[in-house]
């Protein structure tokens, strides 16, 4: 039997593609399956797939390239394990990763188990402790979206028939946002088992008007909610979600956007899209309740300042880097 089956979507990764493939097929769990899906590449990550093809637990796929979402998405069809992960092909993990995450999914019959992760530099690294959250509006709120620190129970996961949007970044809040209504055990390890490597040519740093797919990404879970009755169980959960992906993580994204006018016009979206889900957005109980440094950010920015803020932010995250860390959560 495989007890977890992980899919690793792979497109133009050479300089990282044989650690994360020999972090994997060095799992202390030996009942697992590596599905790694070549999404179109044009480099070598083809030949350094071939090279791991000796292992039993590798089942390799080539696809057209049709993107992250889509090579994920494509390569959970071939899946038979108990649980399911997804490892990006530019990070790698623990040698006891899925052990140790699969252990407690059997210990608590898990839905999800989550883990800790490791930002890894060049020459530097972060342990991210995350809080282990229970409740699951406070989960829509603040829990961590990001997949590749999971396992999902394959046969819950199917069920529930959420997958991954195509052709849009952000895929994980999404994916994960959309999750959290059929959740009845989840669970949490405490090591930090994922290195999520940090290079300066991944989407995540970059800033250009591709990140105007979070506007699509966020009306996307809303009409989901609403369309298979979660909406009114959970709408002041995602009016605080609304208010705090756009007002900070996205607001500092699209801040950093080179082209003013783009980055204008951009801004601007943003503030249109929360005003118009959600036009009380302010007396949100939550958001009134917290002290966090995000939500009293939030709480200042209104018709008038948040116009002043699209001019003054975009020079204070370029210097102030406590300021960055603040809002990029």
């Amino acid at each position: 039997m495989i007890h977890v089956s992980i899919v690793v979507p792979v497109y133009n990764v050479q300089q990282y593609l044989d650690k994360c493939l020999h972090s994997l097929v060095n799992q202390t769990l030996k009942e697992i399956e590596i599905i790694v899906v070549n999404d179109g590449s044009t480099d070598q990550s083809q030949k350094i797939i071939d090279r791991y093809k000796h292992y039993d637990n590798i089942k390799a796929y080539s696809k057209v390239n049709g993107g992250l979402s889509d090579a994920r998405n494509y390569g959970m069809q071939f899946a038979v394990g108990e649980y399911i992960g997804f490892v990006d092909s530019d990070d790698y993990v623990e040698l006891d990763m899925y052990e140790n995450m699969y252990l407690k999914a059997k210990e608590e019959d898990s839905d999800i188990v989550e883990c800790n992760l490791r930002h890894t530099y060049l020459d530097a690294e972060n342990i991210e402790i995350g809080k282990e959250i229970y409740d699951k509006k406070e989960m829509l709120m603040v829990g961590r979206s990001v997949v590749w620190n999971k396992i999902y129970k394959r046969e819950w996961l199917m069920n529930t028939n959420v997958t991954f949007p195509v052709d849009l970044i952000y895929e994980d809040v999404e994916f994960f946002i959309k999750l959290i209504p059929y959740i009845s055990v989840y669970s949490y390890v405490h090591p930090a088992y994922i290195h999520y490597v940090q290079r300066n040519t991944s989407l995540n740093n970059s800033s250009t008007l591709k990140t105007l797919d979070i506007l699509k990404i966020l009306t996307n879970i809303k009409n989901y909610y609403i369309e298979n009755d979660y909406y009114d169980d959970y709408k002041e959960a995602l009016e605080f979600f609304f208010a705090r992906i756009l007002l900070c993580s996205s607001f500092f994204r699209m801040s950093k956007i080179g082209n003013a006018k783009d980055r204008r016009m951009a801004l601007q979206l943003s503030w249109r899209l929360l005003i118009e889900h959600f036009p009380d957005w302010r007396t949100n109980k939550t958001l009134q309740a917290s002290m966090s440094r995000q939500a009293v950010f939030m709480k200042t920015v209104n018709n008038m300042t948040y116009p002043l803020y699209s001019v003054v932010f975009p020079l204070i995250f370029s210097a102030n880097k406590n300021i960055r860390s603040m809002f990029n959560k």
